[in-house]
């Protein structure tokens, strides 16, 4: 399968862990589509001179051409280092201040569940934690995930990742 970091710059890891999700394990329930629960996620390790982090959900595996993007939060301030389980509800009433979330391929400023079409066999989830050298990324809230990640490439400093499963 197809590696979504391919071409991006090869930065430092650091740790994301989460009680919502096991890495390389199924997404459960909550974390699909029509529970919509975001996950819990914990990072630590971030590199020195981390600013800010974005939080990206995307799926590679999607039948699109261009995988599909399930969540995005972007300016989560460099003392924040988790996210409760459903903060990236409709109102993002677990983002932290000054952080804002993006709408996702289905045009939501929420996070949206796994909901892989039936038959289409296993997709991978990629949840990433990035660490990033400024306060802010400097783009409207309105902006795509995509343009995110493009804009989140100009300021990376490290990258913690999980990855959950799905299939219908």
């Amino acid at each position: 399968m197809n590696d979504p970091f391919a071409r991006l710059p090869e930065v430092p890891a650091f740790t994301v862990t989460s009680t919502s999700v096991e890495d390389g394990a199924p997404f459960a329930d909550a974390q699909r589509a029509g529970k919509d629960l975001s996950p819990q996620l914990s990072w630590s390790g971030a590199p020195e001179g981390t600013q800010s982090y974005a939080v990206t959900v995307y799926d590679p595996d999607a039948p699109t051409g261009s995988g599909f993007w399930h969540w995005a939060v972007a300016d989560i301030p460099a003392s924040v280092t988790s996210l409760a389980e459903g903060a990236g509800d409709d109102t993002g009433s677990g983002i932290p201040d000054g952080a804002y979330q993006l709408p996702n391929d289905a045009r939501l400023a929420r996070y949206i569940g796994a909901a892989p079409p039936a038959g289409h066999g296993p997709h991978r989830y990629v949840i990433v934690v990035h660490a990033l050298g400024t306060a802010k990324i400097g783009i409207p809230a309105e902006a795509t995930p995509a343009y995110l990640g493009f804009n989140i490439a100009g300021h990376i400093l490290g990258r913690a990742v999980l990855t959950a499963t799905a299939e219908n």
